[in-house]
């Protein structure tokens, strides 16, 4: 058995602050949270960025900047950024600060997909900041926009042009067979590693069948050695990272998909998340994979060879 490759998404963009006090928020809540999380036992720190005044989501490469260099000052891990920002955001904010930073590696979404987000305004009693509501209430009408065109941009931009490799997110099954296609032309040609996403309102499903099909999928098309991580919104999150460890993958936890460590209970921390998926596959038997060693696994770059 390969050790498991821990993910840990900090913040991420589509929760806001009057869903949980323990979201990250300002720069040094990101810093101290990605720590503490790969001091847990997290090899790769996912990352997005958050305007300190208020939580909304912000491609500025500043902020990023505000944390970054700490993150990797304090710990070893992998620093994953997002280039799907936020819904909303123009391609050119959403690879601003990544072309800024040249990172080991980015978060790539394979294809466009509605993203619900409005079903949470019903559970929010008081909302903290104005811009929340409209923004939740905001998905029913957006689309998150992921053509050909932009992920050949991304690919060319930041995988040609820096180094990176990618964190392929795959929200359906559609889009390994995009990832399949992308690869066929050229654009791409490292080892594929592969997030799936489930559970999202306009995606598929957190449910044991839609993973195996899409795990047996990713293998018909990329190889029994293809590295895939499976993260799942909400109470799916525990559940789906351990059927997925148990058929040989890898896993993501962290605030940005599930603000709970158990039921009815918030998480206080990325850290306690990442905790807790550590114990559940220690007792099962499976190692954790040190971040050099996801390094290796990946091919990636190298800490050393980014702007920060």
């Amino acid at each position: 058995m390969k050790n498991v490759i821990v993910t840990c998404a900090v913040t991420g963009s589509l929760h806001t602050p009057s869903m949980s006090p323990h979201l990250p928020i300002t720069p040094s809540e990101i810093a101290a949270e990605s720590v503490a999380a790969a001091e847990a036992g997290a090899s790769i720190i996912h990352l997005h960025a958050r305007n300190p005044e208020d939580g909304r989501p912000t491609p500025s490469p500043d902020v990023f900047f505000e944390f970054l260099p700490r993150i990797k000052q304090q710990t070893d891990a992998i620093l994953n950024m997002s280039t799907g920002g936020a819904p909303g955001m123009s391609m050119g904010e959403r690879l601003a600060a990544a072309e800024r930073a040249s990172p080991e590696m980015a978060s790539l979404n394979m294809g466009s997909l509605n993203v619900g987000l409005y079903p949470a305004v019903k559970r929010i009693k008081t909302f903290e900041y104005e811009w929340e509501k409209q923004y939740l209430e905001g998905s029913r009408g957006n689309i998150f926009a992921n053509t050909f065109e932009m992920i050949g941009e991304i690919l060319e931009r930041l995988g040609k042009g820096h180094g990176t490799r990618f964190e392929f997110e795959c929200y359906e099954l559609g889009h390994l067979y995009n990832l399949a296609h992308v690869m066929d032309e050229g654009l791409y040609d490292g080892p594929v590693f592969i997030q799936f996403v489930l559970g999202v309102l306009g995606g598929t499903a957190a449910e044991l069948d839609n993973l195996l099909l899409m795990v047996r999928t990713a293998q018909r098309l990329f190889g029994n050695d293809v590295e895939f991580s499976v993260l799942a919104a909400g109470r799916n999150q525990m559940p789906m990272a351990t059927h997925n460890a148990l058929l040989g993958g890898n896993v993501r936890v962290g605030l940005e998909d599930n603000l709970f460590i158990s039921r009815g209970e918030l998480a206080t921390s990325n850290a306690q998340q990442v905790e807790k998926i550590v114990r559940i596959l220690t007792e099962l038997g499976y190692g954790i994979a040190t971040p050099n060693e996801a390094r290796a696994r990946l091919e990636l770059k190298g800490a050393s060879q980014v702007a920060f």
